[in-house]
């Protein structure tokens, strides 16, 4: 059994072990956005949370994913334990649980380091709306829609039939220009890279996608697990875009440019007329911060990846 701070140290190391590194700048964008997110402490949201406690509990399982936003920190130390379904989260003594009682143990120890992180960073008072790596953990272990792997790729790849870059408009001139320009080469991009057409459309029906389409981004799904099919949903759903999140997956787009073409009306609105400040800088950070933490975990629970542990080298 080995044990660990997460925090200890704060500098480029981590007690007895080297820090994650991830691929490419993409990722350590990732990382750095994800950390601003867990920085946006004004506003209450809403989101699964875990729990500590001895056991289970009916009342709490009833609530377990209702809307709770805040509590006041009852820990002090947060540590990673190796048990033999994985890598435990225990706040002093105590270990985290999900909303429905169950052990929270992940896959991967880079994925606990990123968890326990958000859990130590929290101040006085909890702030589980800033906690999105635990409410993606949470729902892959207790899967509170009951939904199977094939239910979920499925789900995924239904955003196509209203995907954000697929719709046009026909006016203004300025604004189909800006959306053909911005666009077009993320779908051009994608249908070259899966061997597809997804093409768009002025029609408020939106673009005709192809069954073969469907089929071949299904296929592709299906070589994901099922932890980091819960992060991809989640990064279609803050994007409006299954496009979007594939450029992002695949390492096409960075998070900030995912974000900036999924609000590229919004920001094309903003830019003419003004806006709100605060509201705005919050929701594009709080956005971009959520997209981060969507890809970081989809990157973090990939069969298919490997994570090296050695020093951080910018």
């Amino acid at each position: 059994m080995r044990r660990f701070h997460p925090l200890a140290g704060r500098e480029n190391t981590w007690r007895g072990f080297a820090p994650v590194i991830l691929p490419g700048a993409m990722w350590r964008s990732c990382l750095r956005l994800w950390d601003e997110g867990r920085r946006l402490l004004n506003r209450p949201r809403g989101g699964l949370i875990a729990s500590v406690g001895p056991g289970p509990n009916p009342r709490l399982q009833a609530r377990a994913y209702a809307p709770l936003t805040e509590r006041k920190r009852f820990y002090q130390n947060v540590s990673i334990t190796q048990g033999e379904g994985g890598f435990e989260i225990n706040l002093d003594h105590r270990k985290l649980k999900t909303p429905q009682a169950k052990l929270f143990t992940v896959p991967s120890e880079a994925l606990a380091i990123a968890v326990a992180t958000e859990w130590d960073s929290q101040q006085d008072t909890i702030k589980f709306y800033t906690m999105h790596l635990t409410t993606l953990c949470n729902t892959s272990l207790d899967n509170p829609t009951q939904r199977n792997k094939d239910q979920l790729i499925r789900a995924a790849v239904k955003f196509l039939d209203t995907d954000t870059i697929c719709y046009r408009v026909e006016e203004p001139e300025t604004l189909v220009e800006l959306q053909k320009n911005e666009w077009d080469p993320v779908i051009e991009w994608a249908e070259k890279r899966y061997g597809v057409e997804i093409g768009s459309s002025t029609s408020i029906m939106g673009p005709s996608i192809p069954a073969r389409t469907q089929e071949v981004l299904i296929s592709h799904l299906a070589s994901y697990n099922m932890w980091a099919l819960q992060g991809i949903e989640f990064v279609v759903t803050q994007l409006k875009s299954m496009v979007l999140t594939l450029g992002l997956i695949d390492l096409r787009l960075t998070v900030e440019q995912a974000v900036l073409l999924s609000r590229l009306e919004e920001e094309y609105q903003i830019q003419k007329w003004g806006n709100i400040e605060w509201a705005h800088d919050y929701e594009l950070q709080e956005l971009r911060a959520r997209t981060a933490a969507g890809a970081l975990f989809v990157h973090l629970c990939s069969e298919s990846t490997t994570v090296k542990h050695k020093l951080l080298r910018e």
